[in-house]
């Protein structure tokens, strides 16, 4: 587990401190000696101006170059956790993603676009296997038989009872040179060809993308041969960090074992049982206290759940609240066949329209949704969707039980990354059918002194 980084702030104290002017010659922000103005009739005290600024296509960062490297101790051979990619000559082409209706999860907008792949195959991607980042980003081998047009397609994704239909934009951006990255890399040229750099990551991200559950720059699986619960209805989720980075005269994959907190696929009334530190359901035959709704509904609101009562059909929603009134008291507006609207409780409105006699009627219901359409749900057939990070503050238990169970040593973590190799064998095979990029599966060696 790696610790979130504070942001950085703004230095502050003189000279140049927020507040107090800069010494002259110097700009107040970052400390930029600034061109001063040609001589005139103000004399020596014109005003400073301000250097042009780059366009959009120079380079803002040159990289400084290292001065020497160390000579004391003992040299010892040292293995690292990156591994060499060998990169193809050439270009990738990049085009430009607008989806609508837009703001859909990254999730979805990969599976539209695979969707989208599979279906306009043989028309417009010719065999050709292009990379996704999720928003807007999609990079290919070949030049697709688009020109520089505009071209849109209709993309329909299978859904729980309609299907959801998506209008698809595929524009022409550039060509990306690999080439100007060798050069960067083999010393010839100081510019970094960020857009290069961002289009292999991009490659080496899809399928671990499409398999796994992305969060940051780390990819997780669900448990499996192995069990870590944190209490509260969490529990540990192990996977890889992963990210392409420049190197001395070639490209690393720098591979890394990584773990976070998940919440926990399991039912509703399990997950509130766990909150609130109650042994067995069934000693609690009273309604909730509000202390312990709102404990409980402090940590359930915004998560996702999924419905158990209508077969097949797993429904999911997204909880906005947790009701004050138990299933069996509390009502809503029903609307008859007759056009007539009368207030009916959740409880009976199972029992009727499903034959489900609740077994915690004393229980509140969840309300999901948009608040404004009065969707209850009773606990008992609500499940906890699997694979929802936990973004919210460990407790000080929690913290030290997730520190032991991530606690490892430098050989058991070489262990852990070696068992990654399969992964990047995989990966390898995979990625020759994309882009032809090959990664070298054993451990850098780097020369070092002890």
């Amino acid at each position: 587990m790696y610790p979130q980084s504070n942001p950085v702030m703004p230095p502050c104290g003189p000279p140049g401190a927020i507040g107090q002017p800069p010494p002259i010659g110097q700009s107040p922000i970052g400390q930029q000696p600034m061109h001063p103005r040609p001589p005139g009739p103000l004399g020596p005290l014109a005003p400073m101006v301000p250097p042009p600024m780059p366009s959009d296509t120079e380079v803002k960062f040159k990289p400084p170059i290292r001065p020497n490297v160390g000579t004391q101790g003992r040299p010892i051979m040292l293995r690292a956790n990156h591994f060499q990619v060998t990169m193809p000559q050439g270009v990738i082409h990049h085009y430009d993603i607008s989806i609508l209706p837009d703001k859909c999860p990254r999730r979805v907008n990969r599976e539209i676009i695979d969707t989208m792949v599979q279906a306009y195959q043989t028309k417009i991607f010719n065999g050709q296997r292009p990379v996704f980042d999720g928003r807007k980003n999609l990079y290919s081998r070949d030049p697709l038989p688009i020109g520089r047009e505009k071209v849109e397609l209709e993309v329909t994704l299978p859904g729980e009872g309609k299907d959801r239909v998506f209008k698809v934009s595929i524009k022409w951006v550039a060509q990306v040179s690999l080439f100007a990255l060798e050069e960067a890399l083999q010393g010839r040229t100081r510019n970094i060809p960020f857009d290069a750099i961002q289009a292999l990551d991009v490659v080496m991200r899809h399928l671990p993308s499409m398999k796994y559950t992305p969060v940051g720059r780390s990819f997780f699986s669900p448990p499996e041969g192995y069990e870590h619960p944190l209490g509260g209805g969490r529990e540990v989720w192990f996977g890889f960090h992963q990210s392409v980075r420049p190197s001395h005269w070639k490209m690393m994959l720098n591979i890394d074992v990584s773990a976070t907190a998940f919440y926990k696929s399991q039912p509703v009334v399990e997950f509130m049982c766990e909150v609130l530190d109650i042994r067995d359901i069934n000693e609690q035959r009273r309604p909730l206290t509000d202390s312990q709704r709102v404990k409980f509904t402090k940590e359930i609101r915004g998560l996702k759940v999924e419905i158990t009562h209508c077969g097949s059909m797993r429904r999911k929603y997204r909880v906005c609240n947790v009701t004050r009134r138990p299933a069996q008291t509390q009502s809503f507006p029903l609307q008859l066949e007759s056009g007539q609207t009368v207030e009916c409780t959740v409880a009976k409105y199972f029992l009727d329209r499903y034959k489900m006699k609740l077994q915690y009627p004393h229980l509140p219901c969840l309300q999901v949704g948009q608040e404004q359409k009065h969707t209850y749900l009773p606990l008992e057939v609500c499940n906890i969707v699997g694979g929802q990070r936990c973004i919210k503050k460990l407790t000080d238990m929690q913290t030290s039980t997730m520190i032991k169970a991530t606690a490892r040593s430098a050989p058991d973590r070489e262990r852990e990354i070696n068992a990654l190799v399969c992964y990047l064998k995989f990966l390898t095979y995979l990625l020759l059918e994309y882009i032809s990029i090959l990664v070298n599966l054993k451990f850098s060696q780097i020369g070092g002194f002890f």
